[in-house]
């Protein structure tokens, strides 16, 4: 029997493998599409049993080739690219393939523990898992947000009687094994490398009623989200669509300190507070992108309301605790 993983070489997906293997798991089928090629360094340090190209696994899946020789799907590949404007794309890369996984995990008694995201909550200051706070501002949000509707129809229509099958919806993920996702990885990501090759980083100026650099969101370590992951994993009686995040917004500025602190530290330096790393000039603020305006989220927290019910009762990471883990790996890795 066989684990699969979609998405496998990318940020949540290589480190869902990489979990798996410190359980002991070798027998896990990667599936993703390496067009960009230097996605395969995320699964170098990982053991796998094969690797399948996306769309000829859904194809070979659909043939009946794999049926009664899987343990679980879980399913983390997607165009993440809040900016992408081709919808015809993310529509059938997003939605339509998740479709077709969803419709033979049903069919053959698999679990499938998918990707969301908080992004299908758009520009809304209640992020918990109901319809009525769920209106997307952009495609991206759009595509998780119809396959979440999908999900709620068939497990409402199964009653009891179906097949494990979970969704999360992801706040703002950092964490290793990011850095071939471009101008999609993370803040933390990318102040770490400004810090490097500028000796600064930058934040927006305020808007939407925030001061400079206050624009608060959920930041969430991508160690807590494959334990999240694997906690369902190993509870296959527990189905539905929850939060994953760190349960606290906290502003960039709180980002901007842990990231531009913890490269001082690398140093033997020591840390500073806000107000001084601004005046020192290692915090920048610049204006807001226009292109941006109507299509940002201000402010991000996940309501873990319906994940602790379920019985995850795990501590989340802050961000002053992750984002120093983190500086340190891509310190190890730079």
């Amino acid at each position: 029997m066989y684990t699969i993983v979609t998405g496998a070489a990318g940020f949540i997906g290589s480190n869902l493998v990489k979990a798996l293997n410190e359980r002991g798991m070798r027998r896990i089928i990667a599936v993703d599409n390496l067009s960009r090629a230097e996605k395969f360094r995320n699964l170098v340090d990982c053991d796998i049993a094969d690797y399948i190209d996306k769309q000829k696994f859904l194809d070979r899946l659909l043939a009946g080739d794999f049926d009664g020789d899987i343990d679980a799907i879980f399913h983390q590949g997607a165009c993440s690219d809040t900016l992408e404007s081709d919808g015809r794309y993310m529509m059938e890369n997003n939605y339509r393939y998740s479709l077709g996984l969803l419709d033979w995990c049903l069919d053959q008694e698999v679990p499938l523990l998918y990707a969301s995201s908080a992004a299908t909550y758009g520009g809304g200051n209640v992020f918990r898992e109901e319809r009525a706070h769920e209106a997307p501002l952009n495609v991206y949000g759009y595509s998780k947000f119809l396959f979440d509707q999908v999900v709620r129809q068939r497990l409402a229509a199964a009653g009891s009687s179906h097949s494990q099958i979970v969704g999360f919806r992801y706040f703002n993920v950092y964490g290793p094994r990011e850095s071939h996702k471009g101008r999609m990885a993370s803040v933390a990501f990318h102040h770490f490398q400004q810090f490097r090759s500028q000796g600064k980083v930058k934040l927006f100026e305020g808007c939407d009623g925030y001061a400079d650099g206050e624009q608060r969101r959920d930041f969430v370590h991508v160690g807590d989200v494959t334990s999240v992951n694997l906690f369902f994993l190993d509870h296959p009686e527990k189905s539905g669509i929850f939060n994953v995040g760190s349960g606290r917004a906290q502003p960039f500025n709180d980002l901007a300190m842990a990231s531009v602190n913890g490269c001082r530290a690398l140093f033997g330096e020591a840390a500073l507070p806000l107000a001084e790393l601004v005046q020192q000039g290692l915090i920048e603020y610049i204006p807001f992108p226009a292109d941006l305006k109507g299509k940002y989220q201000s402010f991000t927290e996940a309501d873990l309301t319906r994940l602790r019910k379920a019985g995850y009762d795990a501590p989340f990471a802050s961000v002053e605790e992750g984002v120093a883990q983190y500086v340190n790996w891509l310190n190890e890795h730079a």
